[in-house]
């Protein structure tokens, strides 16, 4: 691909990976203040939004095998947890923004119990294997990610914010790209 076209691609799959996110925070917003049908929407519009950064994604040739995918996942991780939040976070400290403080503390936590998920998924790929996984919980508040096993239920109260196990969100799987 010529280079021209391949940094617009990024800049397209970045674009329409926001727009993806937005419309679906704006959508949550939209159900929360009791307006069902403009929420509808938003979530439908956000999963058109899916499909242009998908497909500019694999136009890209970046969608590669599970084991390199995971190896990738594992290099952001590892990135936002060593580098990209402790700055934003000495940043955020040293303007006095206690919102973006929390939300960076809330992120960097949970991206810490990600990349270790996947370093173990990982293992598994790597073998030409699925990880069995029991039941996934994701804290609605900080994002906390938990996979509940016999040795390990979920908690009783965040371990990162303190909400509670029963506002916790069971993930069920997202919707996949035909």
């Amino acid at each position: 691909m010529r280079k021209m076209t391949e940094e617009f691609l990024w800049a397209a799959f970045c674009g329409e990976s926001k727009a993806h996110m937005k419309y679906a925070a704006y959508a949550d917003k939209a159900a929360k203040e009791g307006k069902p049908n403009i929420a509808k929407l938003f979530r439908a519009i956000s999963y058109a939004e899916r499909v242009h950064a998908t497909n500019h994604f694999k136009a890209l040739k970046a969608l590669k095998g599970t084991a390199e995918n995971l190896q990738d996942a594992i290099a952001g991780e590892s990135f936002e947890v060593e580098e990209m939040y402790p700055a934003y976070d000495a940043v955020a400290k040293l303007q006095d923004e206690h919102e973006a403080e929390h939300s960076i503390h809330y992120a960097i936590e949970a991206e810490k119990i990600h990349e270790q998920m996947y370093r173990d998924a990982k293992a598994h790929a790597e073998k030409d294997d699925d990880w069995e996984i029991g039941d996934v919980y994701i804290c609605p508040n900080c994002g906390f990610t938990h996979i509940v096993s016999e040795k390990d239920p979920l908690p009783e109260v965040c371990p990162v914010c303190k909400w509670k196990k029963s506002t916790f969100k069971k993930f069920d799987g997202y919707e996949e790209l035909v």
